[in-house]
């Protein structure tokens, strides 16, 4: 059946009638004044429309992308930090087996060798703007080896872990936990114990099924071999891990190679012990706690009071469906949008090429919430949303020409920034001044140098690497003065802003001439071509202008 219109039938029930003839005359009212309004709709949008907005068919749905319902709303799950605990594989134990034929009583021992365990790589690639995944899931567990099994059949691999974040990631260890390392440091102070020699570390080895389980307790094992590591390991990178991810990975890069698998009972055959019953169990795998932290946001990141129409602005240039109204903070965390330049279909609209000498075929924006006087002393929405403009390559400082003075709210914008970028030196600088620094002009008798440095002089590598689990220090970032920068002037359809953007245009033309003072007050500030945009977004116009401007800026 139709789903629908027709949903009672009045022929099979006639008792219904009275109540189905003014339910069915009021639908088609409905319809009527439906496709009334739908035609009126659309005369009014093709009398206003222009160059930059989609023709005939796509009118409507780009009027309703610019001004959408409530239910049209998209929330913007985002985050540009992250901490990750990693878990690489255990290796899967050796099999005790023995071989069982016919006409063969007792045969010699054929158990395989565990399998290793999983490893966890790391790769940066394009489209991925966020580390929200990765900071939902939190710990990463690479997959365990399987156990050895008999006729020599060696165990499976673990299964291994991608971990997939944006280009422009910034990966900084903070600590670690190598359990060969740990185990060998175990074996070198027991290795002069007599009271131990032969028997211990018994929770390494595994007894043959069939045996009882008193005999644990009983038997006598050879010595332990010495901890391995997986060949792979050579390929991880050294500790501490620092590493920054700007250009897109062909291949992944690996983190932690997962551990080795046990031996099986054919290794301990010896001439004394032909058919052993034990084997060793898989080595732990190696744990690893990161910090991810995203030194790129966006190509642009817009910067302005709040419901200056930067989220408007943002689903203009791109298909986001940011939250948008009339009021103050509409945006409470960034939104990120994609403008594309080549969609595959015809010639693009703008040649641009990025620094790799690969063919620009989209740039990212990042909408940030909107800044309010004295943001740099933690009001408003924080001190983290100032933290985010910095991680924008272009700047675009979206001003409203139809209140106040749009020179005066730039140079308030400015303020801000610099504010911000003074409080993030002092506290930089007083973490250093209250390190304390252990100096000694001339050699002293008493030596103060700590077990772990004499191991570290001597050359031994098998020592436990740890750096700690306190805070990193914040990343360094070029200051915010030195961006590119632009002025977008919104909402210039109304009657009041016309002398508005003049003023902004005389501004900015005597600051490029270098008549007046750049507004960010720093000497060595990015003195470019200084440009406004004069646009209305929610009827879609200059928008064009916006995205040729940003490839200019972009490119150089």
């Amino acid at each position: 059946m139709a789903h629908g219109r027709c949903l009672l039938m009045p022929f099979l029930y006639p008792s219904l009638e009275s109540f189905w003839k003014p339910l069915k005359a009021s639908s088609k009212l409905l319809d009527t004044a439906r496709i009334h309004t739908r035609h009126l709709h659309s005369e009014v949008s093709h009398s206003e429309s222009s160059s930059q907005i989609p023709a005939s068919s796509d009118l409507l749905s780009y009027n309703e992308h610019l001004n959408p319902p409530p239910e049209d709303y998209g929330r913007t799950i985002f985050a540009d930090k992250c901490k990750l605990s990693l878990h690489a594989g255990s290796g899967g134990h050796g099999c005790i087996s023995f071989l069982r034929e016919k006409f063969i009583a007792a045969g010699p021992a054929n158990g395989g060798d565990g399998g290793s365990g999983g490893n966890i790589y790391i790769q940066a690639v394009r489209g991925e703007t966020s580390l929200h995944k990765l900071a939902r899931r939190g710990i990463l567990k690479a997959g365990r080896g399987k156990n050895g099994q008999g006729s020599s059949k060696g165990g499976q691999r673990g299964e291994d872990v991608l971990i997939q974040v944006p280009v422009g990631t910034v990966v900084r260890e903070v600590s670690r936990y190598d359990p060969v390392t740990e185990e060998s440091e175990k074996l070198n102070m027991t290795a002069n114990s007599a009271s131990v020699e032969g028997n211990t570390h018994r929770d390494k080895w595994i007894l043959y099924p069939a045996s009882d389980p008193s005999e644990y307790a009983t038997a006598e094992f050879p010595d332990l071999p010495k901890p391995r590591r997986s060949n792979l390991a050579i390929m991880q990178p050294p500790s501490p891990i620092s590493m920054d991810l700007s250009e897109p990975m062909e291949q992944p890069m690996l983190l932690a190679a997962g551990a080795v698998g046990g031996l099986g009972n054919p290794h301990f055959v010896t001439k004394s012990m032909v058919r052993p019953k034990f084997a060793t169990r898989g080595g732990a795998g190696m744990r690893l706690e990161l910090e991810l932290e995203l030194k790129l946001l966006a190509d642009v990141g817009f910067v302005g009071l709040p419901n200056a129409g930067k989220s408007t602005l943002l689903r203009a240039l791109s298909r986001s469906r940011a939250r948008i109204g009339d009021w103050a903070f509409t945006t409470l965390q960034p939104n990120i949008g994609t403008v594309v330049l080549d969609n595959s279909y015809g010639r693009p609209k703008l040649h641009s090429v990025d620094s790799d000498g690969e063919r620009r075929t989209q740039f990212s924006i990042a909408d940030i919430p909107g800044l309010v006087p004295d943001a740099h002393l933690d009001r408003g929405l924080g001190l983290g949303f100032l933290r985010h403009i910095e991680r924008a390559r272009v700047l675009a400082f979206v001003v409203d020409l139809s209140i106040g003075d749009s020179v005066l709210a730039l140079k308030n914008l400015w303020k801000e920034l610099n504010e911000f970028e003074r409080l993030k030196d002092r506290a930089t600088n007083s973490e250093t001044e209250h390190r304390i620094v252990s100096w000694q002009a001339f050699g002293s008798s008493v030596s103060t140098t700590s077990p772990q440095d004499a191991e570290i002089e001597t050359g031994k590598e098998d020592m436990m690497i740890n750096a700690g689990s306190q805070a990193l220090p914040p990343l360094q970032m070029p200051p915010i003065s030195s961006k590119p920068w632009f002025v977008v002037g919104t909402k210039a359809d109304m009657p009041s802003s016309q002398e508005n953007y003049a003023h902004l245009k005389s501004y900015l033309e005597s600051v490029s001439a270098g008549k007046e003072a750049l507004p960010s007050g720093k000497k060595h500030g990015w003195k470019g071509q200084l440009m406004v945009i004069p646009i209305s977004a929610i009827r879609g116009e200059g928008i064009d202008q916006i995205t040729g401007w940003t490839i200019t800026l972009l490119n150089i």
